[in-house]
């Protein structure tokens, strides 16, 4: 039976996701991006310098990432070093991104997967009080706090109008928290909502404005350091930032991670299924003043997941055999061709042809081998390396996982490494701002190296790429730079690499590959398909997206029965 899922919600642009169900299970699926998206077109013929600007907008949730690899692209490809205030104050914003989002995927993107709204109305607060206080210490904990969230809830569900809730599979069989744990995390997710606020604001003290922060430039930052100017960066901000990561602190360490691993003994099968390829990537990503990494670059595969290999972007090829775009050899990004060649049906349609070219996304490869990016590639490498924080992080998280450490490969495995590496870096936040600290009152106050602004002292070809760790992985931009202006732009953004197409031999992608064997309870309300696609966080705003030259819609999505 052929289950069509159309459009998959609580996640970034647009994805279809078209799933072969047999004897209960996903015995095939295939992962179609069903926009196009045209930045590296967009980009062709302008300053090199002004390109961040443009490559932060491919998403609204992603806000900073793709600002920064596009600056260190240009500044590969010129020779440039930033000064160490550049990298403190990137370190804090690329850090401050990542602990947001892991938690707003959490609990407003990939909650409703696990927990029952409507069941939640129906909870003992009293019940509700006593589960929160088995978890943690979390000060929002009385029967009185449960009895007001619940019933604000219960006045929402008998209005009949859910809202943003509306489309839930609300009581699925596949949801088996009792209505306390729906409670707890429902009480969370609101509380969530308030949190992300506070956790924004560390773009905003630096960077001008959250989203789309306003002050990377090639060769640095523009954030001005100054001890004496209440608008500077100077003791001020430092004491508000130091004040932000406590509270970030404390809500991701006394709820984040307790109520992942209160998912993880609740939903068992959920860490012996959903493994995928088993083979992950990461960057790299927190330089220190040496430029190591704190999280390190490298490949770990399941069958030596001790062993830590060296990611060498060369290897790099993408592969359009399967995807709508002209040609069908695999390329290099720098050396990728971005030609439109649509074959599908004619919008709006409710069939695709998978059986040949079915997507808008390309499918990366390195080395030939299909990988996954991500908080599990990151989390195992760092463990691969021996970051003591990480192992000590993963050893304590285990039990709950069923004490294996293979089982961090599976759909619970990657959540787990989501919420462990947001406490590991909300740990890391205190050290950059001393670190910043310190150089200002030193004096130094140094934030870019303008030495090589001038594009009359430019090569005239140079080629570059930048890389960093997106929320959802491995990020990287790929630039050619001719007679100052941008003859050619790549960008392999992350669920690129996990939500890719078969490549030219036919292996299916990340995500394709980690719902073969899903079971699934219900073809009509698939929310096991859900929660190991959502695992991975998708974002296909950034694979993927486009209006024609005329503003105009050039598809529409509707929900295949």
């Amino acid at each position: 039976m052929k289950v069509v899922v159309d459009p998959v919600t609580r996640i970034e642009g647009h994805l279809r996701l078209q799933a072969q169900v047999d004897g209960g299970k996903v015995t095939d699926v295939w992962s179609t991006s069903p926009m196009y998206r045209g930045i590296e077109q967009v980009l062709i013929g302008r300053d090199p310098r002004d390109a961040w600007v443009f490559t932060q907008r491919i998403c609204g949730v992603c806000t900073t990432v793709s600002a920064l690899a596009s600056v260190r692209a240009v500044e590969n490809a010129l020779g440039i070093t930033v000064p160490d205030n550049a990298r403190l104050m990137r370190n804090l914003m690329g850090a401050a991104q990542l602990i947001h989002d892991h938690v707003v995927h959490f609990y407003h993107l990939h909650g409703p997967d696990w927990f029952d709204v409507t069941s939640a109305a129906t909870a003992d607060p009293a019940k509700a009080a006593a589960l929160q206080a088995s978890s943690s210490s979390w000060s929002k904990n009385t029967t009185e706090y449960f009895t007001s969230v619940r019933d604000r809830l219960t006045k929402f569900v008998q209005s009949g109008q859910l809202g943003l809730f509306a489309g839930g599979y609300w009581g699925h069989p596949a949801y088996r928290l009792p209505p306390e744990g729906n409670l707890m995390l429902v009480a969370h997710y609101l509380e969530a909502l308030e949190w992300q606020r506070d956790a924004a604001r560390i773009h905003a003290l630096l960077g001008g404005k959250n989203p789309h922060p306003q002050t990377y430039l090639v060769g640095g930052m523009s954030t001005p350091l100054d001890p004496a100017e209440t608008s500077s960066v100077g003791p001020e901000i430092l004491k508000e930032l130091r004040a932000i990561n406590a509270r970030v602190l404390a809500f991701v360490r006394d709820v984040y991670v307790p109520d992942l691993l209160y998912l993880a003994r609740s939903y068992p099968e959920y860490a012996t299924s959903g493994a995928g390829t088993g083979n992950l990537m990461s960057y790299g990503e927190f330089p220190d003043a040496t430029g190591a990494m704190l999280v390190p670059s490298g490949i770990v595969q399941r069958k030596r997941p001790d062993a830590l290999e060296r990611v060498d972007q060369k290897k790099i090829t993408e592969h359009v055999a399967r995807s709508w775009y002209s040609g069908s050899t695999a390329r290099h990004p720098s050396e990728g061709v971005t030609e439109p060649a649509y074959t599908g049906p004619t919008p709006p349609y409710k069939e695709i042809d998978t059986s040949g070219r079915y997507s808008w996304s390309k499918a990366p490869r390195y080395e030939d081998t299909v990988m996954e990016v991500g908080p599990l590639a990151r989390v195992m490498a760092a463990r691969a390396a021996g970051v003591k924080r990480v192992v000590q992080l993963v050893d304590n998280a285990l039990p709950a996982l069923g004490g294996k450490a293979d089982r961090l490969y599976s759909t619970m495995g990657r959540m787990t490494a989501r919420a462990l590496e947001t406490q590991w870096l909300t740990e890391q936040l205190d050290g950059w701002v001393k670190e910043l600290e310190a150089n200002i009152t030193a004096g130094k106050l140094q934030i870019a190296d303008t030495t090589k602004w001038d594009p009359s002292t430019w090569p005239a070809t140079a080629v570059g790429h930048g890389t960093t760790e997106a929320p959802r992985g491995a990020l990287g931009h790929w630039i050619r730079i001719a007679d100052g202006k941008i003859a050619g732009y790549q960008i392999v953004i992350p669920s690129t690499w996990n939500g890719s197409p078969r490549d030219a031999k036919g292996r299916r992608g990340a995500w394709e590959e980690a719902l073969v064997g899903t079971a699934v309870h219900d073809p009509a309300q698939p929310v096991e398909i859900l929660r190991v696609v959502h695992s991975f966080d998708p974002c296909m705003a950034c694979a993927v997206h486009v209006l024609d030259g005329e503003g105009q819609i050039v598809s529409e999505l509707t929900v295949v029965p």
